[in-house]
């Protein structure tokens, strides 16, 4: 083994300063697990400030001595030499605040400055300077947001780039980016949804196709995994856009086509035998086991289960506080609390079943692996669930994934999260297989951050309070592209960007703006009013007439009940009082047409 790294390599260290010898210029850092390595700053390395999107280069190079105090978190990227038993000498280090103590990502403006940021690269990527267009929208956008010869407009994409839009608008109250979220709305409802009348069911298309000025519809998934079915997720994920925006707008067609879909899942998806959600359906008769399906047929995962909440449901709910939504919230948590751990075989949650819920482990590419991200994912939506509806069973599942985790899907020596990885260990392996590499992606991170913020908000703990700082630490300094804007894919387990094939894009199948724009709302959400007591302000604007007994709704998220009060309201930027502060309730004004509703929200102080 001595002879395999017996030769020089570049890699990255996070941790915590132990010490720091000014004269021999050596620094001690400890990881995250304890272990200690001893780094040589006498190449005079470069230093720098973490920075958010839109920055310029914060240089701390002149700084280093008097900024290594013990106990602060940092990143050092240097070369590895194997002389005299190894040597590492800094080549570069990023500091994460200007004091110890000090994360940049936690100030109060940091998550909003970077969705704008974010709402600005999309809005230019698709529709230049011109009007927001949707005719012109593509699903493939390149590094730096110009559009490939690709013509295909898929259903989910633009659902994801309407979510990010109608979040920004959320955080911003600016107009630009409520109308590209709701010109996107209208466009998903001419061009992709389909109203089955006898059914009373809606489904939506995968996409179309653009050619000049016809287009053709595409029926079916042409997704590899999916091929020639409709699978659940895209249904899912198609209401994503629309029900972000009903939040702001209340418009009641986005709703009755929410209930629609509803209704399609509940007719043709549903399991009322075994329970639970199929993962796919055939185009033709609409059946979960049809012999077309090959290897989706009668399948359950965890994308036709636990993807509702997330992608619309606790939004749904958050907008209308009907009964329908939450017991629907509780339907799948409960069959996640049930179904999924797998702890007696495995670290990890079981993902993907048959229809009886034996485990399916022989599934295209998934085998017997772990998605690191949904195991985060489950306990983070457990918590935002937990907090609508309190149950053992929610809390107990989400602390254990959040203290089981870090160990397995974690990078203890780098910082960040991995991807995929074998669930259990063969022979004599001390360490969980890399399915295929040890790259991290952008939205893997997402879900460990969100995970440890909400886990801090609404248990506590220095161990979660830890991993939401360490994983915030890693995206923010090694996934934000400064020189083209917005994210990465896809960075390698150094954290330098993998730009390669499909992970070199910015707009794909896989990635549009929903999971970088939902980290940044949330993570604005879960930093100001769960962990660091500040007010936030949200923006509405939707019209009273629209609204049952003109009441809109303006919680953030699913968060502790008496958590968040509201401290003022502005209705067309003049002070406003019919609300209900515990409730998060504002009883608009009985006039006709949009009204601009400015809420600030204020922390209850923790007793």
């Amino acid at each position: 083994m001595a002879d395999a790294v017996s030769f020089s390599f570049s890699d990255t260290i996070a941790g915590y300063v132990e010490r720091f010898d000014s004269g021999a210029r050596v620094l001690r850092l400890k990881t995250s697990d304890g272990r200690g390595f001893d780094v040589s700053l006498a190449g005079d390395p470069s230093a720098e400030l973490v920075r958010n999107l839109d920055e310029p280069y914060i240089d701390a190079s002149g700084h280093i001595d008097e900024m290594l105090s013990p106990g602060r978190f940092l990143f050092v990227y240097g070369v590895h030499y194997p002389e005299h038993g190894g040597r590492f000498d800094a080549k570069r280090l990023v500091f994460l605040g200007r004091g110890a103590e000090d994360y940049r990502f936690e100030e109060p403006s940091w998550w909003i400055k970077q969705i704008e940021s974010l709402a600005d690269f999309y809005k230019r990527a698709q529709f230049g300077d011109g009007p927001v267009d949707f005719t012109e929208y593509r699903t493939e956008i390149r590094l730096g947001g110009d559009k490939t010869a690709s013509h295909v407009q898929e259903t989910d994409t633009i659902s994801r780039l309407v979510y990010g839009m109608a979040s920004a608008y959320l955080l911003t109250g600016k107009d630009e980016y409520l109308e590209v979220a709701e010109r996107g709305t209208e466009y998903l409802r001419k061009h992709m949804r389909v109203v089955d009348s006898e059914e009373d069911v809606v489904f939506w298309y995968h996409g179309i196709s653009v050619d000049g000025d016809s287009e053709r519809k595409l029926f079916t998934s042409e997704f590899s995994d999916d091929y020639d079915a409709i699978p659940m997720y895209e249904q899912i994920y198609a209401l994503a856009g629309p029900v972000q925006t009903y939040r702001v707008t209340g418009d009641v067609r986005i709703k009755n086509d929410a209930d629609a879909t509803i209704r399609l899942f509940d007719k043709f998806f549903f399991d009322p035998e075994q329970g639970g959600y199929y993962s796919h359906i055939d185009p033709i008769l609409f059946s979960a086991d049809h012999e077309s399906l090959g290897e989706n047929a009668e399948r359950k995962n965890w994308n036709s289960v636990g993807d509702h909440a997330p992608a619309y449901l606790i939004n749904l709910y958050l907008a209308t506080g009907e009964q329908k939504y939450a017991d629907f919230l509780e339907y799948t948590f409960d069959t996640i609390a049930d179904k999924f751990p797998d702890y007696k075989n495995s670290p990890f949650v079981q993902e993907r079943f048959f229809r009886d819920w034996s485990h399916d482990t022989a599934h295209s590419w998934q085998q017997n692996r772990a998605v690191v991200g949904h195991n985060l994912k489950i306990a983070w939506n457990l918590m935002r669930m937990n907090s609508l509806k309190a149950k053992p069973a929610y809390e107990d599942l989400a602390k254990k994934i959040g203290e089981i985790m870090p160990a397995v899907g974690s990078d203890v020596q780098r910082g960040g999260w991995y991807d995929v990885v074998e669930r259990i260990k063969s022979g004599d392996e001390e360490t969980y297989r890399f399915a295929w590499h040890d790259r991290k992606a952008w939205w893997q991170q997402e879900q460990a951050i969100l995970a440890y913020l909400i886990l801090n908000g609404t248990v506590g703990g220095e161990a979660n309070l830890r991993e939401a700082r360490q994983a915030q630490s890693f995206y923010n300094t090694f996934f934000l592209d400064h020189d083209e804007g917005a994210v990465y894919f896809n960075v390698l387990a150094s954290g330098t960007p993998y730009l390669l094939g499909t992970e070199r894009l910015k707009g794909s199948h896989s990635m549009s703006m929903y999971h970088s724009a939902e980290l940044c709302y949330l993570s604005a959400v879960y930093n100001n009013l769960l962990v660091n007591g500040r007010e936030m302000d949200f923006h509405f604007q939707p019209d009273p007439t629209g609204l049952p007994d003109r009441v809109l709704r303006v919680s953030p998220d699913l968060l502790p009940a008496g958590s968040v009060r509201i401290a003022s309201v502005e209705i067309d930027e003049k002070p406003y009082t019919d609300f209900d502060a515990d409730a998060l309730t504002v009883r608009l004004p009985d006039v006709q047409g949009r009204v601009k509703v400015k809420v600030r929200l204020r922390p209850v102080a923790k007793k």
